[in-house]
C-alpha cells in the first residue's frame, strides 16, 4: 500500500505548493500599494503621479530582474535565491513603515521590494514547470499563474480592512511577517532540481534528460539568451504582446482599478473586493487556460484572450458609471482573462526556443509584460493627473488588446534558426 502510494505520487506537486505559496506571497505584497495609494496621497500630501512614479519603477524592475532571475537560479539554485528574495519582500515592505519623504517610497518600494519580488515571479512558475514537469506542464504552469490572484484575493480585502481600522502602516508590516514565515518552509521543502531528490521530472521518459547546472556567469547567460531573442520575429511578437498584456493588467488595472472605484464613489474595501473577486475568476480561467494549452493552438487562445480583453476594458468606463450589474458583467468577464495569456505565451516560447533557454527567454518576455505595466502604471497616474479621469486610458488599453490579438497570429509561423533548432 505504501510502495503503490509512494509510486503514485511524485515530488514534483510538493515542490508546486510550495511554489504556489511563494507566488501567493509575492502577488500579494505586489498588489498592496493599489490599496495604499490613497492613504499614502493622503498623509504625505503627495500627487498620484509622484506615487505613481515609484510603483512603476516596482513593477519596471519586477520585470527586468526576470531574466537575471532565472540566470541566477540556474547558476546557484532556486531555493538559495528565492530565500534571499522573500528577505528582500520582507525588509522592503516593512521599512516602508518608517519612511518620510517620495525618494524612501521609490527606494524601498520601488527598488528593494521591485527586485524580490522579480525572483518570486512567472519565471519562478515557468523554471519549476519546465524543471520538474513533462505531463500537465501546462496545467501547472496555469496554476502557478493563477496563485496570483490567489494572492490578491486573500490580500487585498484583507489589507483594505486593515488600513482603514489600523492604518496603512500596520498592513505592510503584515505582509512583511508573512514572507518571514515563508522562509522556514521554502528551506525546509525547496528542491532545486528532480535528481536532488533521485528523481526524473513527473511524466519523463528515459529519452528526457535534466540539464546540468549552469557553469556560466549569470550575466552572461541572460544577456546571451536577450541576444537569442532579438534576432528572432517570433521573439519580438511574443514580448510585444506581453508588453500590452502587463499595460493592460497589473499596470492599469492593478494599479488603478481601486483609486478609480473610489472616484465613483465605491468605498476602498468595496473597490479592493472586486479587484480581489477579479483574482477568483482568474484562478478558474488561468487554470482552465493551462488546461487549453497543452491541447490546443496557442495562437488561437491568445487571439481570443487578448480579443475579449480589450472589449472589456473598453467597457469599464460605461460599468463603472452605471448598475452594479455592469460593473459585476466586467468582473467576471475580466477576471476569467486576466493572466490567461500566461501559460500559453509559455508553451509557445518553450516550443520556439527549447526547454533549457525556456527560463530566461520566458524572463526577458516578462521583462517586456512589466515595462508595459511600468508604463500604464505611471501613464494612468500622469492621465489621470491631467484630465482628473481615467476613461482615456482604458480606451486605449482596450485598443491596444485589439492590436495583440492580431500579433499574436503571426507567433511561430517564420522559420526556426538552426541555432534554435537545436535546442528543441
Amino acid at each position: 500500500m505504501k510502495q503503490a502510494f509512494s509510486i503514485r505520487f511524485h515530488y514534483a506537486w510538493v515542490i508546486a505548493g510550495v511554489t504556489f505559496f511563494i507566488l501567493l506571497i509575492g502577488a500579494g505584497i505586489r498588489s498592496a500599494p493599489s490599496v495604499f495609494m490613497v492613504p499614502v496621497e493622503q498623509e504625505f500630501g503627495w500627487s498620484r503621479s509622484v506615487i505613481s512614479f515609484a510603483l512603476s519603477i516596482n513593477i519596471l524592475l519586477y520585470g527586468l530582474a526576470g531574466p537575471f532571475a532565472a540566470a541566477v537560479m540556474d547558476r546557484f539554485g532556486i531555493r538559495r535565491i528565492t530565500v534571499i528574495a522573500l528577505l528582500m519582500l520582507a525588509c522592503g515592505s516593512a521599512l516602508t513603515s518608517w519612511m518620510q519623504a517620495s525618494w524612501q517610497l521609490t527606494l524601498l518600494w520601488g527598488i528593494v521590494v521591485g527586485l524580490g519580488s522579480g525572483c518570486t515571479a512567472s519565471v519562478l512558475g515557468a523554471m519549476i514547470a519546465n524543471r520538474w514537469f513533462v505531463k500537465n506542464r501546462g496545467l501547472v504552469m496555469g496554476i502557478l499563474t493563477a496563485s496570483g490572484a490567489t494572492g490578491q484575493l486573500l490580500f487585498l480585502p484583507l489589507l483594505a480592512s486593515m488600513s482603514e481600522m489600523a492604518g496603512w502602516r500596520t498592513a505592510t508590516w503584515i505582509i512583511s511577517s508573512v514572507a518571514l514565515v515563508m522562509v522556514p518552509i521554502v528551506l525546509m521543502f525547496m528542491r532545486d532540481r528532480p535528481s536532488d531528490k533521485g528523481l526524473k521530472a513527473y511524466g519523463a521518459s528515459e529519452a528526457d534528460h535534466e540539464f546540468a547546472p549552469s557553469t556560466e556567469n549569470p550575466f552572461q547567460t541572460a544577456i546571451r539568451g536577450l541576444l537569442t531573442g532579438v534576432r528572432s520575429f517570433d521573439f519580438w511578437l511574443l514580448a510585444g504582446s506581453f508588453f500590452i498584456c502587463g499595460l493592460s493588467t497589473n499596470g492599469l488595472i492593478g494599479t488603478h482599478f481601486i483609486a478609480a472605484c473610489m472616484e465613483h464613489g465605491i468605498p476602498a474595501v468595496t473597490a479592493a473586493s472586486l479587484l480581489a473577486l477579479i483574482g477568483v475568476f482568474d484562478i478558474i480561467g488561468t487554470t482552465f487556460s493551462g488546461w487549453l494549452s497543452d491541447r490546443f493552438n496557442n495562437r488561437w487562445l491568445l487571439f481570443w484572450y487578448y480579443g475579449l480583453r480589450g472589449l472589456s476594458l473598453m467597457w469599464l468606463p460605461t460599468a463603472l458609471s452605471s448598475s452594479t450589474f455592469s460593473l459585476g458583467l466586467f468582473i467576471v468577464f475580466y477576471g476569467l482573462d486576466w493572466v490567461a495569456t500566461v501559460p500559453p505565451t509559455l508553451r509557445l516560447t518553450t516550443d520556439i526556443f527549447g526547454r533549457q533557454q525556456a527560463g530566461v527567454l520566458f524572463g526577458w518576455i516578462l521583462a517586456s509584460h512589466q515595462l508595459g505595466a511600468a508604463v500604464a502604471a505611471y501613464g494612468g497616474g500622469v492621465v489621470y493627473t491631467m484630465l482628473n479621469s481615467y476613461f482615456f486610458m482604458f480606451v486605449v488599453a482596450g485598443a491596444f488588446c485589439l492590436l495583440a490579438s492580431l500579433m499574436v497570429m503571426r507567433i511561430g509561423r517564420n522559420a526556426l534558426t538552426p541555432s534554435v533548432s537545436r535546442n528543441m
